[in-house]
């Protein structure tokens, strides 16, 4: 059998924030001390809302099952696909579908906002 594969990524699925209760994106950000931090923040329905407080680059990856939207809070995100490259500015967001090749980077700190179903498994299946 294989071993599963292990990750240098900080990443928490616990749901932080219930119904009516402020999340304060910019002090978890300031506090963050990980280099690539992942948390989820909420439900809403069937799908999650995830912060993620990331430099560097994650692993190419895809997700058969779910589409994931990512918003850029701060900072700049690169999303590869096989065939070229997103860049999200602050303020910008962008879907990639289920089942597409993908990786994220971030060349500098940047804090972003991920949409996705609840079930998913961040690193992919």
């Amino acid at each position: 059998m294989a071993e599963p594969t292990t990750f240098p990524y900080e990443t928490r699925l616990n749901v932080l924030h219930g119904p009516l209760e402020l999340i304060d994106v910019k002090a978890m950000a300031d506090a963050c001390e990980y280099k690539w931090f992942n948390q989820t923040l909420c439900q809403i329905n069937s799908s999650i809302v995830r912060v993620g407080i990331i430099e560097g680059e994650y692993h190419w990856h895809k997700h058969d099952e779910e589409d994931e939207f990512f918003y850029v809070v701060e900072g700049k995100l690169l999303i590869d696909l096989e065939d070229k490259t997103i860049e999200l500015n602050p303020g910008m967001g962008f879907v990639v579908p289920r089942t597409v090749l993908h990786r994220t980077r971030a060349p500098e700190r940047t804090v972003i906002l991920m949409v996705e179903n609840a079930g998913i498994i961040p690193t992919g299946n």
